[in-house]
């Protein structure tokens, strides 16, 4: 299983970072390792001060498929959740700085949060969908798929282009603006339109 992260695709969130829209969408990686599941507290690794949130929604993908047609991409994923890229911002400056891959600034244990799967259908159309997530009761991010700038079966095209898809695989779709750190003590709630999927402290 591979956790697929797609940056840059909320129009907001690339101008509250200063970034420029590429014209694809934005590829990285996690390592299975970063998946955080069941509510779990989420540590703040001792090599970095500044871990920002960054919610999301997330598709699983329900079968193997490579170079997919865009008629088919609806046919990849059946089941939705609600994710959150944690973000080391100091470590991810720094390799950027640089020019060099910023993989530990994405990668490491814990990074990648994620609630209980559901049907698509349960939501409807999916690049109609809000969600949201309050810190200590506030809320500070909120998005609608509808505002992607690459809709979720363009992504599952794309990606399968470069690398075959395969069940089990997850697709963090890009986060809304709003971004911001977390610290020790601060408790995150993620909702998907009015339901709540996340509810976890951060430790």
């Amino acid at each position: 299983m591979k956790i697929i992260g797609i940056g840059r695709n909320y129009a907001k969130h690339i101008k509250e970072l200063g970034n420029k829209d590429l014209g694809d969408p934005v590829v990285f990686l996690k390592p299975d390792s970063a998946i955080l599941r069941n509510n779990d507290s989420f540590y703040i690794p001792e090599y970095t001060k500044d871990v920002h949130h960054e919610v999301e929604i997330v598709v699983k993908i329900c079968k193997v498929g490579k170079d997919i047609a865009p008629e088919f991409a609806h046919t990849y994923y059946r089941e939705m959740a609600l994710g959150i890229d944690f973000t080391a911002r100091d470590l991810q400056s720094k390799y950027k700085k640089e020019g060099l891959p910023w993989t530990l600034a994405k990668g490491f244990n814990g990074s990648a949060p994620i609630s209980n799967f559901v049907p698509v259908t349960e939501f409807g159309n999916i690049q109609n969908v809000n969600f949201s997530l309050k810190k200590n009761g506030e809320l500070v991010q909120k998005g609608n798929t509808a505002e992607m700038l690459y809709p979720i079966d363009q992504l599952v095209c794309f990606v399968s282009r470069y690398m075959t898809l395969k069940k089990g695989d997850l697709i963090y779709t890009g986060t809304p603006e709003g971004v911001g750190p977390v610290q020790m003590g601060d408790r995150l709630q993620g909702f998907i339109e009015d339901k709540k999927f996340m509810d976890f402290e951060v430790r």
